[in-house]
């Protein structure tokens, strides 16, 4: 434990609860479903509405061995070539084996997916793939489909919800095992102000941190909240120095700062170029795959190109496609381009690289338990071991089912809480007067100006191309913002108030400034990591994972890792030391177990 937390009230309310899931994508609904199914108090909490987070801006599709002649095993070995040597190979393999039977589960659950003429899922290659394994809805707009039936399913169900809620932090007991998290409803959900969910079980599923650069495809609610939390709890990260930046996001121009319009990796795989301003396409010779290489290969490339030709931005070149194919199978991006004066009917689209998914986050074992007990993570606030140097295209909506599942079964089984549901659980919420826990220091907060200082910090320094001096400088400006906030709480009036921008502001600092110790310490280039002073990779020194923690003060303190394996979150049990066995049912008759879901 750190025994910090955020500078915020004391809670007003509480709920009593079993489990508490923080986040309402793929990942958390998916938790939340199977939780509560098992007759466990289950309370959702998210920062927006139930259908605001980054599933929904999901274009592409989710990835899974469903076509005919396509294998787990050749999912794996893709999957293992984009991360570079840093995937746990463990988790991958989970990954791929139970995800063909996790998608048909979620369309079991209302999902509808696009179809051939024979009625088969329509599958469709992205950057990586050697084979189509994406499937895709409503052409693209899968995510807003998963998340339509995941939210569907959560309503009929009547799952208790908190929505407009920022989670604050995490309780825990005087041995540190989580006891719930504080939360701040921002006054248009269920209950106002500062209260707590008190519950054995915190699943975080926040989503990602895009919105710690000043252009990403992320939500503007992607501000690290989940990875700051375990932080200040004192949970482990890992792989933080690894995010992806998206080789093909629209580009509205050099100023243009927060959430920017994506054209899905699908638009290259049914064929379209990358051209510069003259049409020579340039991914030819760099790339057996050409446009359809890995993200990190591409992203890389296109850069080369702008620094090359001193342009600010390449070309998406799909004329080719004609009209009828833009309006029945990317209508999401066709509609975004024409908004901004482009159509890609008659146009080439100007692209660039644009912060896109955290490939690192909380450390977790293949149940997703972190290193706090009591503390799970699912989905890209989560560093499974999945993903490596680079993620693979379209696995993180699979890697969000595949490992809710898990979470749910763990939860559910006999590491899960004891007992059976707490006494008031989803029960209206009860007025408390708790107090500040014993020994714990406050954070100072940033003022709501900070967060933009903060993205041109790391755009400039820990973007797509990094040095040992760009991120000392962005570790200098980084630290200087720290003390600033220090010294404001010191000597005088505090300008910054709790309040949801102070919040966010100082949760983007301290993923920040891990994310830059990470960075700095790895001094090679590997996947999405591009260190251009250290511009080769070196296996024998750096084919191995960096585990940051905070300490009582909130300084990252970083380790390397022995080798590539994923070390245990915790205590190694002799019977089951890599966390991969199933567990075993907290029920006690057996005809009440349900029975095993079938591919």
């Amino acid at each position: 434990m750190t025994g910090i937390r955020l500078t915020a009230p004391a809670p007003g309310w509480a709920i009593d609860a079993d489990v508490v899931v923080v986040g309402s994508g793929v990942a958390g609904l998916t938790t939340a479903l199977r939780c509560a199914a098992a007759g466990l108090a289950t309370v959702v909490v998210t920062k927006a509405r139930l259908d605001d987070g980054s599933t929904r801006w999901a274009q592409g599709g989710i990835a899974a061995a469903l076509g005919e002649g396509d294998t787990p095993e050749q999912h794996l070995d893709d999957t293992l070539v984009a991360g570079v040597g840093l995937c746990d190979e463990a988790a991958v393999r989970t990954l791929v084996t139970e995800g063909p039977g996790a998608v048909r589960r979620l369309i079991g659950t209302g999902a509808h997916f696009d179809t051939t003429e024979t009625g088969a899922i329509a599958l469709t290659r992205e950057g990586g793939h050697h084979r189509r394994r994406i499937a895709h809805a409503g052409g693209d707009a899968t995510g807003a489909e998963i998340s339509r039936a995941l939210v569907g399913a959560v309503r009929s169900a009547a799952l208790h919800t908190i929505e407009n809620a920022l989670v604050l932090d995490l309780l825990t007991d005087a041995e540190g095992r989580t006891e719930g998290v504080t939360l701040h409803v921002m006054g248009e959900g269920q209950h106002d102000g500062v209260g707590a969910v008190h519950a054995p079980a915190v699943v975080l599923a926040t989503g990602g941190m895009g919105q710690v650069f000043s252009a990403t495809t992320n939500p503007p609610v992607s501000t690290g909240d989940g990875v700051a939390l375990a932080l200040r709890a004192g949970a482990e990260v890992s792989d933080l120095e690894f995010v992806q930046f998206h080789p093909t996001v629209l580009f509205l121009g050099a100023d243009a700062e927060g959430q920017q319009p994506l054209v899905s990796e699908a638009v290259r795989g049914e064929g379209a170029y990358l051209v510069d301003a003259q049409g020579t396409r340039f991914m030819l010779g760099q790339h057996e795959l050409a446009e359809l290489a890995p993200r990190d290969i591409v992203a890389k490339a296109i850069t080369r190109q702008m620094q090359l030709q001193g342009t600010e931005h390449m070309y998406l070149d799909a004329r080719h496609f004609g009209a009828a194919m833009w309006e029945q199978r990317f209508p999401t991006i066709l509609a975004a381009c024409r908004s901004h004066g482009i159509d890609p009917v008659t146009q080439p689209i100007p692209v660039a690289p644009a912060a896109h998914y955290a490939s690192g986050g909380v450390r977790t074992d293949l149940r997703g338990r972190t290193t706090v007990p009591g503390l799970y993570a699912c989905g890209e606030v989560a560093c499974t071991g999945v993903h490596g140097a680079n993620r693979l295209a379209s696995n993180s909506l699979l890697e969000g089912l595949v490992f809710a599942e898990r979470i749910a079964a763990d939860i559910t089984g006999a590491d899960g809480p004891t007992g059976g549901p707490r006494t008031g659980s989803g029960a209206a919420p009860r007025r408390t007067g708790a107090a500040e826990p014993a020994g714990a220091r406050t954070v100072p907060l940033l003022t709501a100006e900070s967060r933009t200082a903060i993205q041109r910090t790391m755009t400039r320094g820990a973007g797509v191309i990094r040095s040992a001096d760009s991120l000392a400088a962005a570790a200098d400006e980084l630290e200087a913002l720290r003390r600033d906030a220090t010294a404001v709480e010191e000597d005088g009036p505090k300008d910054a108030v709790p309040g949801v921008e102070a919040w966010e502001a100082t949760n983007l600092l301290l993923v920040s400034r891990v994310l830059v110790a990470a960075a700095r310490e790895r001094e090679e280039t590997r996947g999405c990591h591009w260190r251009e002073d250290r511009p080769d990779r070196e296996d024998a020194a750096w084919r191995r994972h960096l585990v940051v923690r905070v300490t009582a003060d909130g300084q990252p303190v970083v380790r390397t890792t022995d080798s590539a394996a994923f070390p245990p979150v915790r205590p190694a049990d002799p019977a089951d030391p890599t966390g991969t066995a199933p567990p075993t049912s907290l029920r006690t008759d057996p005809a009440d177990a349900p029975e095993e879901p079938q591919p």
